[in-house]
């Protein structure tokens, strides 16, 4: 399952199936009998127990593990404040080779912004965007004068895009949601929490539908 937002791509690579969750919550009372095997009747108590009373420790049998693509390192260092969480991420040390293979970025005009566009975030402010097309194009140059990645990789902007795989519990996910779904939050993260509320399996949604700030607009 795939969720694209702003160039940015979700994918849902594997995830917990929900009876393992309710199974570990009948095993506190041995009341396996009433189960229905993930179905409604585990559905409802999911929402009871790990909702309604709190019991999250419950949710966090519940595990996911994401493809995230296109997001930029100002966004990538947000997501790692999230601790309760496993991240491997694009290797700038084996992967600046495909910016040295780019001819120049200059004048900003809009073919160069569209190719840029592939390597960095944009914003939308003139300003910024311009500053952040410059910085990709000295980076360029740095490469393309020899400059190793180990160094080079020092005068990489914070928009420059890169991707990971990210592995995470129902009840981390939670927090994250919450957090991050939120109007004060980075604009860029929030279009991020949205794409992966979207990628979550419609039959698990129950669990994070009230941790996410639907009335936001996600406006940057």
């Amino acid at each position: 399952m795939k969720q694209a937002q702003n160039n940015i791509i979700v994918e849902l690579l594997h995830h917990t199936p929900i009876a393992v969750c309710s199974h570990a919550i009948r095993t506190c009372w041995q009341s396996f009998a009433k189960g229905d095997n993930g179905g409604e009747i585990d559905c409802n108590l999911i929402e009871r127990v790990g909702n309604e009373y709190r019991h999250s420790s419950t949710l966090e049998h519940l595990v996911y593990h994401f493809y995230i693509c296109g997001i930029s390192r100002a966004c990538l260092q947000e997501l790692a404040r999230h601790r309760i969480a496993s991240l491997s991420v694009k290797s700038t040390r084996y992967t600046l080779k495909e910016l040295r293979k780019e001819s120049s970025f200059l004048p900003i005009e809009d073919g160069n912004i569209k190719r840029a566009e592939h390597f960095i975030i944009l914003t939308g402010n003139s300003q910024v965007d311009h500053a952040s097309i410059a910085a990709l194009e000295n980076l360029r140059l740095l490469l393309c004068d020899g400059v190793n990645n180990d160094l080079a990789k020092f005068a990489m902007p914070e928009c420059y895009r890169t991707e990971l795989t990210w592995t995470i519990n129902a009840r981390s996910l939670q927090n994250f949601l919450q957090l991050r779904s939120h109007k004060r939050a980075l604009w860029e993260i929030c279009n991020l929490a949205h794409a992966i509320f979207e990628a979550i399996p419609k039959e698990h949604q129950f669990i994070f539908a009230h941790h996410l700030d639907l009335n936001n607009d996600m406006e940057q």
